[in-house]
C-alpha cells in the first residue's frame, strides 16, 4: 500500500481510526450473536484459529525464534492471559447485556489505566488526573445504576473484563519495545490454548456458515487491529486516539438494529461522563508528555 503524503497523512489516521472502530464493532455484533449458540471458549478457539492463520507470514518474516523466546517471558505470559480473559469475559457479559452497556463499561478502561500506573509503574498523577478518575468512577456508577436493575452479576462481569483491558495495557507498557507479532502472537496463541483446553466440555457442531461466521470474527478483530496500528503510524496519537469513542455510538446504533436493544438514560448519562473523563485523562497525558520532553531538551 502506497503511503499518503505528508498533508493527507493525518486525514487517512483519522479515516483508519474511523474504520478499525467500525471493524471491532461489526466484531462484537458477531461475537454477541454467535455466542447465543456457541460457548465462549469454542469462539476463543476458531477465532483464534483465523487469528493464527493470518499471523503465520508475519511470524515467518520475524523468526519463530524471536517470537518464541522473548525477553521476560513471564510478563509474556500474564500478558496474553489477561488478552484471553478480557475477551472472554466480554463474550461472556455480551450474552446478557445490550451491547451498549458493555462497551460502555469498557470504555472506563482508561480510568483504571491511570490508577495501575500509580500503583505498578510509580506514575506520578496530578489533581487534574484525579479529579478525572473520580468523575470517571461516578460515570461507571451511574451506568452500572447499583440502586436499579442494571447492578448484576453480568455487569460485574463486564467490569471484571475491563480491569483485565486496563491491566493487559499496563503490561503493554512494561513490555513497550517488543516485537508487535510477538505481542500479538502470544495474545493469539493464549486464547488457542484456552480454547483447545475449554471448547471440548461444551462443544456444538458448527453448521459451515456459522463456522465461516467464527473464522471471520478473528480476521475482522485482526483487521480493526491493524487498523489502530496504521492509525497511529500516519497521525499523532492525540489526534486519532479521541476517535476511538465512536465505539459507544456504533454499539448503541448496532445493538439496536440487530437485537432490538436500546440503552436506558443512564447508560448515555454514564458514559458521557465515562467518555469525557477518558478524553481528558488521555489529552493530560499528552501535555504530561510534551512538558517532559522539553524539560530533558
Amino acid at each position: 500500500m502506497t503511503p499518503p503524503s505528508p498533508p493527507d497523512r493525518t486525514l487517512a489516521g483519522i479515516g483508519f481510526m474511523l474504520a478499525a472502530m467500525f471493524a471491532f464493532s461489526l466484531n462484537d455484533v458477531m461475537g454477541k450473536w454467535l455466542v447465543a449458540t456457541y460457548g465462549v471458549a469454542q469462539l476463543l478457539l476458531i477465532r483464534s484459529f483465523a487469528g493464527a492463520l493470518m499471523l503465520a507470514p508475519a511470524i515467518h518474516r520475524t523468526g519463530w525464534r524471536v517470537v518464541a523466546f522473548p525477553e521476560r517471558p513471564w510478563l509474556h505470559v500474564l500478558r496474553a492471559f489477561c488478552s484471553t480473559a478480557e475477551v472472554a469475559f466480554f463474550y461472556w457479559a455480551v450474552i446478557y447485556l445490550p451491547l451498549a452497556n458493555a462497551v460502555a463499561f469498557y470504555l472506563a478502561g482508561p480510568i483504571f489505566v491511570t490508577l495501575m500506573a500509580v500503583l505498578f509503574l510509580k506514575e506520578q498523577v496530578g489533581w487534574r488526573r484525579w479529579t478525572a478518575v473520580g468523575l470517571g468512577f461516578i460515570g461507571v456508577l451511574i451506568a452500572v445504576n447499583p440502586t436499579g436493575d442494571g447492578m448484576g452479576w453480568p455487569a460485574l462481569i463486564a467490569l471484571a473484563g475491563t480491569i483485565l483491558f486496563a491491566a493487559l495495557n499496563i503490561l503493554t507498557r512494561k513490555l513497550a519495545g517488543t516485537n508487535e507479532v510477538t505481542l500479538v502472537s502470544w495474545q493469539v496463541a493464549s486464547a488457542l490454548l484456552f480454547g483447545l483446553a475449554v471448547a471440548p466440555f461444551r462443544w456444538v457442531p458448527p453448521t459451515l456458515f456459522d463456522f465461516l461466521a467464527l473464522m471471520l470474527l478473528g480476521i475482522v478483530a485482526n483487521l480493526a487491529h491493524m487498523g489502530v496500528n496504521r492509525a497511529l503510524r500516519y497521525a499523532p496519537a492525540a489526534v486519532v486516539v479521541p476517535y476511538q469513542y465512536t465505539l459507544i455510538v456504533w454499539a448503541v446504533l448496532l445493538g439496536w438494529l440487530f437485537f432490538g436493544d436500546w440503552p436506558a438514560l443512564h447508560v448515555f448519562i454514564g458514559s458521557a461522563i465515562i467518555v469525557a473523563a477518558g478524553l481528558y485523562i488521555f489529552l493530560r497525558e499528552q501535555v504530561r508528555a510534551r512538558e517532559k520532553a522539553r524539560a530533558e531538551a
